[in-house]
């Protein structure tokens, strides 16, 4: 601020000079070589001090300014991950962008994992349009919106989205902040009471996704694999039956290769046999869902798939996802150094439950884990 100050009293007292010597143009013409002299001399002074005085000035402002900035916005995402109440930051399409450590503790998924994806895949499927439309309602800035949504892991428990718009510095679109809370509960006091009684289904289910990631760790340490081929085949088997209905696994990445099908125990053998059969004679670029995650390396999960020609045709020229009667579906590539190693297909059918984010997380890990071991596999 001093320095500031000077500079100011410097700069006047050269406004005052230089009105001097424009006053001194009246002076007889033999005396203005003098003045000449003093102008220059002002212009100088103006070069060689006062600019650079000012490039340092504003330098040094511009320096503290974005300090303080990113000072503060350390400050917001401290308070915003520290909040108690699950909170969420996502885009008009409901994608997210940030996860509180509340909400990661309150749906079970990484933050990691769940940013980039949509919200509305926490959720049951029949919550899932109406929480859309509010977004961007909310988003268009018609004001903030409240509803009742469920979990996907949880759906008998209500839950109250409360959303409102905010426009995050620097940013030209209009973001939606999303509070999550059981539905009639109050904001918790500073007064903390008991913990929440654990859930004993959520528990079971998480000690389940910790055994089936123990079983496929297991599967491919116990025994170095060959081939490729193999190495998908084996994983293709722990997550068969206890984990999806149907394995589908494809290696490679600029041209697919299907390795491994595995179809529902339940079936009869003559049935299961030709559907198995159709699916190892199709070609994996026939199956844009499969297409996509090669080329795009990340995993879809479908509840209720809409496009029955996500998977392509069987020999009969009906859709595979139609003729298997599949309810829900994750597409995992295996990818590592961001490089695809392969592709693998779950499906679930009938009325056996859908594929919640939690398990599509766990697939992931373990989807990680297997290209490291394929991209080992070539190393040798």
């Amino acid at each position: 601020m001093a320095q500031t100050e000077e500079f100011g009293e410097e700069l006047a007292d050269f406004v005052r000079r230089v009105a001097e010597l424009k006053a001194a143009r009246t002076i007889p013409h033999d005396d203005l070589s003098t003045v000449l002299d003093a102008a220059i001399f002002e212009l100088d002074h103006v070069a060689d001090q006062l600019w650079p005085w000012y490039e340092r000035l504003t330098g040094a402002g511009a320096s503290r300014a974005p300090s303080a900035d990113r000072q503060e916005q350390q400050l917001l995402k401290a308070i915003f991950q520290r909040l108690p109440l699950p909170v969420a930051l996502i885009d008009r399409e409901t994608v997210v962008r940030r996860l509180n450590f509340a909400t990661t503790n309150f749906t079970g998924v990484r933050a990691g994992y769940a940013t980039g994806r949509p919200l509305t895949g926490f959720l049951a499927h029949a919550d899932r349009a109406a929480f859309r439309s509010q977004t961007a309602a909310v988003a268009r800035g018609e004001g903030d919106r409240s509803l009742i949504v469920h979990l996907q892991q949880r759906p008998s428990v209500p839950l109250r989205a409360t959303l409102t718009a905010l426009r995050p510095s620097g940013e030209p679109r209009t973001a939606v902040l999303v509070v999550l809370q059981p539905a009639g509960a109050r904001v918790p006091s500073a007064e903390r009471g008991p913990g929440p009684v654990p859930d004993l289904g959520e528990t079971t289910r998480h000690a389940a996704l910790m055994d089936l990631l123990d079983a496929m760790t297991t599967a491919l340490l116990a025994e170095p694999a060959k081939t490729r081929a193999a190495v998908l085949e084996r994983a293709a088997r722990v997550l068969h039956g206890r984990f999806a209905d149907w394995v589908v696994a494809d290696e490679g990445a600029a041209r697919l290769c299907r390795t491994t099908v595995l179809g529902p125990p339940d079936q009869s053998a003559n049935q299961r046999d030709a559907q198995v059969g159709d699916l190892e004679a199709q070609d994996p670029a026939a199956c844009p869902l499969v297409v996509e995650a090669a080329r795009g390396g990340s995993t879809a999960l479908q509840v209720r798939p809409e496009d029955p020609d996500a998977f392509g045709r069987d020999s009969s020229g009906a859709p595979v996802l139609v003729r298997a009667n599949v309810t829900s579906l994750l597409c995992v590539p295996l990818t590592t150094d961001g490089v695809v190693q392969g592709v693998i297909t779950l499906f679930r059918t009938g009325a056996r439950l859908a594929f919640s984010m939690a398990e599509a997380q766990v697939m992931d890990m373990m989807s990680r884990h297997l290209a490291l071991v394929l991209r080992n596999l070539d190393r040798r």
